[in-house]
This record gives C-alpha cells, structure tokens and sequence, in this order.
C-alpha cells in the first residue's frame, strides 16, 4: 500500500470549524449527545482529471463525552455550486464553496486516478474516468460512506467505492481480508479493485491505514436482512437460503483458515475466546476479569475457562445496565460453570466478527459476504484477532430473531431458518463433537443477546424485547 503523508495546510483549520456544527448530524459521526470539539489533523490534495475542482480528503480528530476518533471526510472546493444545493456543507471566508465529496464526480474521479491497484492491473484510464455514470451514495449506513459508480469496474462495469470513516492505526481488514480470500479462489466476497492509503500524525508518532476501498459490485443482489425480512411477512420459510447461507459461512471459515493460516491458533494456546467488540466495561478478551481462565482446575480447559469468563463478564456488564436482566443471573452463572467443564473447544482463527444477515447479499443464486472491518473504533488488532468461527454462526442466529421481529413471523418460521442454517453450516465447517458445537452456540448467542441487550436499551429501546426474548429462550 501507497501510504501518502497527510500534511496540515492553513485552509483546514477553517474547514473543520465549518464541518464541526454539520458533523453531529450525520450517522457515522461517532459521538452522540454531548457537544464534540473537532480539530483539523491535515489532509491529502487529490488531483481531479477534470480539474473540475479542488479535492480535499480532510483528516479530523473528534473528541467529547470521554471518547475521541479520527475521522475522514473527503470535501471538493470551489467548482459550480448554487446555495441551496444540498450537497453544499457551507463557504469559507473566502467565498469558496466546501462540499460533502462522497456523492461527487469530482471526488470519485480523483480518488480512482490515486489508488493503489492489485499487481498486473492497469492504471486509471483517462478517457474513462471521464466516462462514469452518475454515483450513487448508498443511503443507512451507519460507520462509513459507500457509492455505487457506474463504469469504475473493469470494462465499463459498475463498482463499489466504500470511504472509511473513523480511521485507526493499522491496515483495514476490510481491504486486507477480501483481497486474501480472492487470491484463495474463495468467490463468495466482492473482489478489491483499488484502494487508497495514508500516513498521518498520532501523538508524537505517525498512524497509518487505509482511506478506502473500491470492490467489485454485485449487480441486482438483495440485501440479505431485507430479504430475510421480507420472506418473513409473506410467512414463507427461508428454509433453503438459509442453509445456503449456511454452508457459505462454513467455507468461509476455511477459506479464512487458508488465506491467513498465520490466524489459526489452537485453543488452549496464548489468545483469547471472549467477545471482540466489548463496549466500555467490558474486560477486554484476555484480561484476568475471570477466577478460572488464568489457573483452571486440573484437568479442565483453559480454552473453555475463557469461554466461561467471558459470558460472565458479558452479563455482569449487560445486567447493570439493563434492569430487566437481572433475573437470570443463576442460570447464567450455571450456564457458565457447564461450560468450564467443555473437554473440547476447536481451534482459533480468523473470522468475519460481526456476521449478520445485514453483512450478506444475495445475488447470482448465490451469497456473497460483506464487511470484514469489524467495529471501526476499536484498535485493528483487536478487530482481527483470532476467535472462535461459532462466533459469527451464533451472530448470524440472532439476526433471523430480528428477521422474524421486523416480518412479524410466528416462532416458528425462526426455528426453521436457525434448523436450515445450521445444517448447511455443519456440513462444511469439520467434525466437532455435536454436543460441544450445541453448547458454545447457546453460549456465544447468548453473549450477542446480552450485547443487544443493552445496544437497544440505549438506542432503540422499542426493541428491547427481541433480545430479551432471546435471553430467555437461550437460558431455558
């Protein structure tokens, strides 16, 4: 990767003193409910073909509420722009006009002319970057900036251009993990075509990752939760997508395993199993939060230890915050102590870290898998470090719940999918015994349930009930 140096320039001391008030309003800005000081780190110039306008990739860092991110937002400035267009974020002092980049021409056709392209690949051609269609920024998102653009792909096809939001220090396994399980031959994962990377100051050092990716595009798939969702309504069973997703998930893992064999870990070696995206409180998988992960009993398993300790911690967490938990503290003390007696737990690798049916298409008569980033505040390393492949199984269970929430579908279109799902799944991911494969789902769903829990709890307290009902079913 081509890191190029971000550097500091008057102009963007005023530009971020324009973006502060514009910033809270959108939805990967990453705090909420408190006032946010927002200061200019620097940015990159990029060229625009057409030399249509100026192209700023402006570097922010963001801090408030006892939290802090650095963040990207790319801006053209100047060009032909009328007040009142709604791309318009304000004017500088000057009179130049600042613009959301990520839906511009502009902007898409100086990020494709800058890219670092896979070896082999041709450059950017002129010529066609003057013949893109129109970008399309996909509407929802809530950590990043994706746009459609049409004629960006090989021979005129269309691409995906996602721009990453909140950076951190590290390459972004959102580029790194697609491009690895490409050069396997794994099909299932929307190809890399570009992507652009930089340097920039941290503290008295420098911070380096990636800005963006631009992947192949699926043409006419259907986004996996809305599918989901809407087989639900009709009452018609997911049954056969679901152990199609299933066995998609399955050789995922071992396409992982292949492409990144340096990730497979055995599961009592140094590591841990606990969740990988602990919201503050949480220990942090590895900590010495439980009694028995560091010295287990004679003849137990240090791996199935940290299982154990690792919903432990997940509940005492979730049930501080959500009241209505409360009540189940002794089962799930049982369910963990059941699971310090586990002979077995299968080895740690690589994985997606956050599967659900929002990070799937269905496109092709096949799937195809989205969002390998993981939660994009948290450090690289912890995003990518090894963990159990029954993670994102148990994520992709709880997603059919929501599913059968939001389609208002009996328990029993849920049951089916789950049944579908992993039966598909168990045909491809090796021989676990089926006893243990049973109780670490039911641990590690239960895990995201708690996790949900408490997202909804601070977000969308309407929904409360859909991981509440999953507590419930999990615990028995």
């Amino acid at each position: 990767m081509t890191e190029r140096r971000v550097a500091h320039e008057d102009r963007d001391d005023a530009l971020a003193a324009l973006l502060a008030p514009w910033l809270p309003g959108r939805r990967w800005f990453p705090i909420k409910g408190v006032d946010a000081r927002v200061t200019a780190i620097g940015g990159l110039t990029l060229a625009d073909p057409e030399g249509a306008a100026d192209v700023r990739l402006l570097l922010l860092r963001a801090e408030g509420g006892g939290t802090g991110a650095v963040l990207q937002v790319p801006v053209v400035l100047g060009g032909d722009v009328v007040d009142g267009d709604a791309a318009l974020i304000g004017r500088l002092p000057d009179g130049t006009a600042v613009v959301d980049g990520a839906g511009r021409p502009e902007f898409e056709r100086a990020w494709l002319a800058a890219a670092d392209r896979p070896e082999g690949a041709a450059p950017a051609d002129g010529d066609a970057l003057g013949a893109l269609g129109d970008p399309k920024v996909v509407p929802g998102e809530q950590s990043n900036t994706s746009v459609i653009l049409p004629g960006a792909g090989p021979d005129g096809s269309t691409a995906m251009l996602k721009v990453f939001r909140g950076l951190t220090e590290g390459d972004n396994p959102d580029v790194d993990v697609p491009r690895a399980l490409a050069e396997v031959g794994w099909t299932h994962v929307p190809r890399p075509l570009a992507w652009l990377g930089a340097e920039w100051p941290d503290g008295d050092g420098t911070a380096h990752g990636h800005l963006g990716v631009l992947s192949a595009f699926v043409p006419g798939a259907h986004d996996g939760f809305e599918l989901a969702c809407d087989f639900a309504r009709r009452g018609e069973s997911f049954a056969d997508l679901a152990e199609d997703l299933g066995e998609v998930v399955g050789q995922m893992h071992r396409a992982l395993a292949r492409a990144l064999p340096d990730d497979v870990l055995p599961a009592d070696g140094a590591g841990a199993d606990g969740p990988r995206a602990p919201d503050a409180g949480i220990p942090a998988a590895g900590s010495s939060a439980g009694r028995h992960a560091a010295d287990p009993e004679p003849g137990l398993s240090p791996a199935a230890a940290r299982v154990a300790d690792a919903l432990a911690a997940r509940f005492a967490w979730a049930s501080g915050i959500v009241p209505e938990l409360e009540g189940f503290a002794d089962p799930v003390a049982a369910l963990a102590e059941r699971t310090r007696l586990l002979g077995e737990v299968p080895h740690r690798q690589r994985v997606h870290g956050d599967l659900h049916l929002g990070q799937v298409l269905r496109g092709d008569d096949t799937w195809y898998v989205l969002d390998f980033e993981g939660e994009p505040l948290l450090p690289v390393a912890q995003r990518t470090r090894p963990d159990l492949a029954l993670r994102d199984a148990a994520g992709m269970l709880r997603s059919f719940d929501y599913a059968a929430a939001v389609g208002d579908a009996p328990a029993a279109w849920t049951e089916v999918a789950r049944a579908a799902f992993l039966a598909g799944y168990s045909a491809e991911s090796g021989d676990l015994d089926p006893g243990t494969r049973a109780h670490l789902l039911r641990v590690l769903e239960l895990d995201k349930a708690l996790y949900e829990a408490v997202y909804e709890a601070r977000n969308r307290p309407d929904w409360l009930p859909i991981p509440l009902a999953g507590v419930q079913r999990l615990i028995g």
